[in-house]
């Protein structure tokens, strides 16, 4: 079995920035369905969404 003790210094500096990055701007985006959610999708080019953000949108902005 490997342990994590060995496998962590191994880790390349990068990777874990990168993997902290991504963790740091998710948790900076709004819940979805809030207002400021509803907001910003608004103002994002509706070509732009995904098929998930524009159920949401239909679900929490609209109805």
């Amino acid at each position: 079995m490997i342990r994590v003790s060995r496998i962590l210094p191994k880790l390349p500096l990068a990777a874990v920035a990168a993997v902290l990055a991504v963790a740091a701007l998710a948790a900076c985006s709004p819940e979805v369905g809030s207002k400021e959610w509803c907001e910003d999708l608004k103002k994002k080019p509706k070509g732009e969404w995904t098929a998930n953000e524009a159920g949401n949108f239909a679900k929490h902005c609209v109805l």
